[in-house]
């Protein structure tokens, strides 16, 4: 069975249309400079762990060129990315750092998900289904088409 609601493939056109894009961002966000790196950096308590926002927010601006009318994200999405995003070291993070700190690779890892498993359905599926695979589901519930 097919999903026909209208939002749904549009989603699935959108994610299609953009599969460079996509690859390109998953790419950036798992090799050793963008990925591999910066989590070192937070184990290391490096200032550096700030860089990854930047990373962040190429992903979620990935994610926002692919939703469906302009549908905004899960507010739940919302409030990992503003957590996550638009903060500057601080000398006094130090004392915090795991505080300050894990909301950045939270919202990493959140959007480094999405932009997987879009990329993963934009190749998989060639129309949206009604029984649905885990990361579908996912993608749905970030769009909140679920």
């Amino acid at each position: 069975m097919l999903d026909d609601r209208p939002a749904a493939r549009e989603l699935l056109t959108n994610l299609k249309r953009d599969q460079v894009r996509l690859a390109a961002e998953l790419d950036r966000a798992s090799g050793e400079w963008g990925y591999e790196d910066f989590v070192y950096r937070f184990w290391h308590q490096s200032f550096k762990v700030y860089y990854l926002q930047g990373e962040t927010v190429a992903m979620v601006d990935a994610l926002r060129a692919v939703s469906p009318g302009g549908r905004p994200f899960h507010p739940w999405f919302e409030e990992i990315i503003k957590a996550g995003t638009g903060l500057q070291f601080e000398r006094e993070h130090n004392q915090r750092w795991l505080e300050v700190t894990r909301p950045i690779l939270e919202a990493f890892w959140h959007s480094r998900f999405f932009i997987e498993m879009a990329l993963k359905y934009s190749q998989e599926l060639d129309e949206p289904p009604t029984l649905l695979p885990s990361g579908w589901a996912a993608l749905l519930y970030l769009y909140e088409l679920r």
